[in-house]
C-alpha cells in the first residue's frame, strides 16, 4: 500500500513537471519569435548599430525552448512506455531531434550579431547584406524543419499514446491527432513550393496543435494522469506461473 502511494506521488510530480515544461515551450517559442523581429523585418539589419540585446535574449529563450522540448519527452517516457515502448522511444528521439534543430537555428543569428559588431567601414555593403539575409533565412529554415515538420510528427506519436492509454480525456489527444498532420502539411507546402505564401485566413491550422499542448499541460498540472494505476502490466508466462505456484 505504501509503495502504491509513493508511486502515485511520483506520477503526480511527473505530471506537474511535464505540464510546466510544455508551458515553458510555448512561452519561449512565442517570446523568441517576437524578439527576433528587428532581424526578421529589416533586410539591412547587419549594417545597423546599437544594442543586440533583444536578439541575444531571443537566442537565450530558444535555448531554454530546446531544453524544455527534451524535458517533456524525458518526463513522459517512464509513464507512456508501458503502453507502447517503441512509440515512446520514437517520441523521445523525434523530440530530441526537434530540440537539436532549434539549437542549430540560433547559431546563424549569433553569427549575424558577430558580423554586425565586427564589420569594418571598408566592408562590401552588398556582400554583408546578402550574408545577413542568408543567415536569417537559415534560421527560418530550421524553424520550418524543427518546430514544423518534426514537431508535427512527434505530436502524432504522443497523441496516439495518450489516446490509447486514457491517461487524459480523449478530446485532448484528438486535438493532437488533428493538429500534428495539419502543421506537417502546411510546413511541407512551404518546403516544396518556392515562396509559398500561406494566407492569413489559414491561421486556424495552428489552433489544434496549440490547443493540444496547452490543454495537455493544464490537465497534467491540475489533474494529473487519470489511469496510471490501471496501466497494463507485462503478462506472466506459463513458466513464471509455475515457479510462482511452486514458491
Amino acid at each position: 500500500m505504501k509503495a502504491h502511494q509513493q508511486t502515485a506521488v511520483t506520477h503526480r510530480r511527473t505530471a506537474i513537471a511535464t505540464g510546466v515544461l510544455f508551458l515553458i515551450t510555448h512561452v519561449t517559442a512565442v517570446g523568441g519569435s517576437l524578439l527576433y523581429t528587428p532581424a526578421q523585418n529589416n533586410p539591412n539589419y547587419i549594417l545597423g548599430s546599437g544594442s543586440e540585446m533583444q536578439i541575444l535574449l531571443g537566442v537565450f529563450l530558444e535555448v531554454i525552448l530546446a531544453l524544455a522540448v527534451v524535458g517533456t519527452a524525458v518526463a513522459l517516457y517512464p509513464v507512456v512506455k508501458r503502453y507502447n515502448e517503441g512509440v515512446a522511444l520514437g517520441y523521445v528521439g523525434l523530440r530530441t531531434l526537434e530540440a537539436a534543430v532549434i539549437a542549430v537555428g540560433v547559431v546563424p543569428l549569433l553569427t549575424l550579431i558577430t558580423l554586425r559588431q565586427t564589420a569594418g567601414t571598408d566592408a562590401d555593403v552588398g556582400a554583408l547584406v546578402t550574408v545577413g539575409n542568408a543567415l536569417v533565412a537559415l534560421h527560418n529554415w530550421t524553424f520550418l524543419l524543427g518546430p514544423g515538420l518534426v514537431c508535427g510528427t512527434n505530436t502524432v506519436l504522443m497523441a496516439y499514446l495518450m489516446y490509447k492509454s486514457h491517461l487524459v480525456p480523449r478530446f485532448i489527444p484528438i486535438l493532437g491527432l488533428v493538429g500534428g498532420p495539419l502543421i506537417f502539411v502546411v510546413n511541407a507546402v512551404q518546403l516544396f513550393v518556392r515562396d509559398a505564401h500561406i494566407p492569413a485566413e489559414w491561421g486556424f491550422v495552428v489552433i489544434p496543435i496549440f490547443a493540444w499542448e496547452v490543454t495537455l499541460a493544464l490537465w497534467l498540472i491540475f489533474k494529473g494522469f487519470r489511469s496510471v494505476a490501471a496501466a497494463p502490466e507485462p503478462e506472466l508466462t506459463a513458466t513464471t506461473n509455475q515457479r510462482l505456484s511452486a514458491a
